[in-house]
């Protein structure tokens, strides 16, 4: 599909990749729909869906979304075909079993305008059970505090946005950072924040309100890779490659960040861990995390996680098993 060159460009575009999510991509696009700042353009890529998908997206007949259709090439893939279509002056990369609120974009938008040397601007979140429609009670809120300011250094420890659907982005900053690796299957978005990070820094949302409403999905990329070591290794060995990281830090810096991250990674691999079943190798990785990177929180954690079997299920906290 070519670009219109003949209408003005919107303010925002919203990219949103696509794989068989024809159950949940119509609240995705309704939530759209019903922002109250109207002035967005919607691209949908169809990246080779085969359950309707698409036909999903068309049936919202409104000039603002434009679906594009390809061959299956992977998420990353999608989002950067997304880019090169894109024409508005801030980007959101909206996934497509997610839904925004209906005062999102209004509320980014004030956020970022308020600093103009901001990258980006990013609020809160709710986390949703999988079948959940708007209006549904959260299983957990992500609310703050939020930091503005340079986050690098944080973000180069751990990914601190659950996906793009509550950042909204300069597109100076997009077009500055170019496109997602394609080869990344599993921490690409993390792997492009750094990116946009390198350049300034971000502006969070100052009300205490989600921005985006994130569908805890069963399938999802995080419920099966999350628990597995090697997932994160691309992504990492992508991040700390990055030449303007080395720049920025030093090499003395630079390996500091990376023993902190993989102390990060390492306790998240445990938590997924238990929270897949497979308690013993879950507690040993918490417990070489805390030996890496100690702290009197992660400790009580770790005491509260060796505890699991004498306590209820509701005080399982961040290592309350999947369902199933």
């Amino acid at each position: 599909m070519m670009r219109d060159l003949t209408t003005p460009a919107p303010a925002v575009s919203i990219l949103t990749p696509a794989y068989d999510v024809a159950r949940y991509i119509g609240a995705t696009v309704d939530s759209v729909l019903a922002q109250g700042f109207p002035d967005w353009e919607m691209l949908v890529v169809d990246d080779g869906s085969r359950d309707g998908t698409a036909e999903v997206v068309a049936a919202r007949e409104d000039r603002r979304i434009r679906l594009i259709r390809q061959e299956n090439a992977g998420v990353s893939a999608a989002r950067s075909r997304a880019m090169a279509e894109a024409r508005g002056g801030a980007v959101m990369f909206l996934d497509a079993d997610d839904w925004l609120a209906p005062d999102a974009l209004e509320r980014l938008l004030v956020a970022l305008a308020a600093m103009p040397a901001a990258i980006g601007a990013y609020g809160g979140y709710a986390v949703m059970a999988e079948e959940a429609k708007p209006g549904d009670e959260p299983l957990r809120l992500k609310l703050g505090p939020l930091l503005s300011g340079d986050l690098l250094e944080r973000l180069l420890v751990q990914n601190l946005f659950v996906n793009g659907g509550h950042l909204l982005l300069r597109r100076e900053a997009i077009l500055a950072a170019g496109p997602f690796l394609p080869h990344l299957r599993y921490g690409e978005d993390w792997e492009y924040w750094i990116r946009l990070a390198l350049q300034g820094p971000f502006v969070a949302v100052e009300d205490a309100e989600p921005v985006l409403f994130v569908r805890e999905r069963q399938g999802s990329a995080y419920r099966r890779m999350a628990h597995d070591p090697a997932a994160f290794a691309p992504a990492m060995d992508a991040i700390y490659a990055n030449p303007l990281l080395a720049e920025r830090l030093g090499p003395a810096g630079l390996a500091r960040m990376r023993r902190r991250a993989e102390a990060e990674n390492a306790w998240i691999i445990g938590r997924e861990l238990i929270r897949h079943g497979e308690r013993a190798a879950g507690l040993g990785r918490l417990r070489a995390s805390v030996a890496a990177a100690p702290s009197p929180k992660r400790a009580l954690l770790l005491a509260a996680a060796h505890a699991l079997p004498l306590l209820p299920r509701p005080l399982h906290g961040p290592f309350v098993a999947y369902p199933g």
